[in-house]
């Protein structure tokens, strides 16, 4: 059985767009994968509201995603597949940060994973790098965390997958597959969570198939 491990924000997470609810398991792209997938894979879900590449909030603490990939890995080790889909919160306007500097706290992330060695026989997990989906038109609510940072989202696809070339990690670019919900111009409806969710099924067959 090969373990997967999806280290994301709200998105991994299922918030529902325009409300403060989660979606049902069988809804979430990682529900859909595992589905997908079937008993030969094991699909571990690690989504959380705000989490960030590198940032620490100030208004809420854990959403530092550098410090908190090495204690996930390990924990559920051995990992054959991370896939990390993050980078929408770096773009929140108190971190004074662009999509390239997203892609230098991926970076910052792949050398975490790498230095682990959680992946089968003490090496280290296949990486798995997802560009966030360009964001739609921002409601009212994402505008006040979130100001200028739809125009910075254009660059997350350039900068994300220069660092998966540099790296050597597999790479999906989610605005080619998904759109963002017209509802907050962030999260995810159900119809995104599906077709993420069968790009992933279609690259994660690839990986192991070489």
């Amino acid at each position: 059985m090969k373990t997967i491990l999806c280290f994301g924000d709200s998105n991994t997470w299922g918030y529902i767009p325009g409300t403060a609810g989660r979606y049902d398991y069988r809804i979430r792209w990682t529900g859909h994968l595992q589905i997908a997938l079937g008993n030969d894979f094991r699909v571990i879900e690690e989504g959380l509201n705000g989490r960030t590449t590198v940032w620490d909030e100030p208004f809420r603490e854990g959403r530092n995603g550098r410090k908190l990939l090495r204690p996930l890995l390990e924990s559920h080790a051995p990992v054959d597949l991370l896939i990390i889909a993050l980078g929408t919160n770096d773009l929140k306007h108190f971190y004074h940060a662009a999509a390239y500097d997203s892609a230098r706290g991926l970076q910052t992330l792949i050398t975490v994973a790498r230095s682990s060695a959680a992946g089968p026989e003490g090496k280290t997990p296949a990486i798995l790098v997802v560009a966030p989906p360009v964001m739609s038109a921002l409601s009212d609510a994402m505008l006040r965390q979130f100001a200028g940072a739809r125009e910075k989202s254009l660059y997350f696809a350039e900068a994300f997958s220069e660092i998966a070339r540099i790296e050597n990690c597999f790479y999906l670019d989610a605005s080619k597959v998904i759109e963002c919900s017209a509802i907050d111009g962030i999260h995810l409806d159900e119809e995104a969570h599906r077709n993420l969710a069968g790009a992933l099924e279609n690259q994660i067959r690839e990986i192991f198939r070489e």
